[in-house]
């Protein structure tokens, strides 16, 4: 049983300047979210941290919303919120799966994530998982993102994206280019 069991969590990493992070939630089971929102804050400000909040539909949705924001923005990470119960069809694992995965390309892209959407089988095993005063799930993927900015710029700082990056925000599809001397 997973409640008798003592985990080891990480102290909270120092920041010799400020952090800004974005919390992505799906507020499908709204009291569900309510409490990860609250924790996720919590964990961010006792880091002297800064949040901004945006919601989401889905679960789907929320690897969407953080590729957007990373591409127009300039948060220094980010935290996934939301709550997936098995329902009677296949959809459950359509979601569950395909937002993790979209999570952890971004990630692997070298944006710093906290995956904190609960994947679970009914309505109290989120409960226990989200309470402010109990595991709070919320204030984990914060935690999470807070130790992977700690990470970046412990090796040098923030880098956008990886692979090509075109010269200016012009896109040219075909024809003849505007400049000669650049391919």
């Amino acid at each position: 049983m997973a409640a008798s069991v003592e985990h080891y969590v990480l102290e909270r990493p120092d920041f010799d300047r400020p952090v800004k992070l974005l919390i992505v939630v799906a507020p499908y089971y709204k009291e569900i979210a309510d409490q990860m929102i609250e924790g996720a804050k919590a964990e961010i400000e006792a880091c002297g941290g800064t949040h901004e909040l945006i919601e989401v539909p889905g679960a789907l949705e929320v690897p969407t919303a953080i590729g957007i924001a990373e591409r127009l923005t300039n948060f220094d990470g980010y935290v996934a919120l939301g709550c997936v119960i098995r329902g009677e069809t296949t959809h459950y694992e359509t979601v569950c799966n395909d937002s993790s995965r979209g999570i952890t390309l971004l990630g692997l892209q070298g944006l710093c994530i906290g995956n904190g959407i609960l994947t679970v089988e009914t309505m109290a095993q989120a409960q226990v998982r989200a309470e402010v005063a109990g595991q709070n799930k919320g204030g984990g993927a914060a935690a999470a993102a807070l130790h992977l900015i700690a990470l970046a710029r412990k090796w040098g700082g923030q880098r956008k994206g990886v692979g090509f990056v075109p010269q200016r925000d012009e896109y040219q599809i075909a024809g003849t280019p505007k400049d000669p001397n650049i391919a």
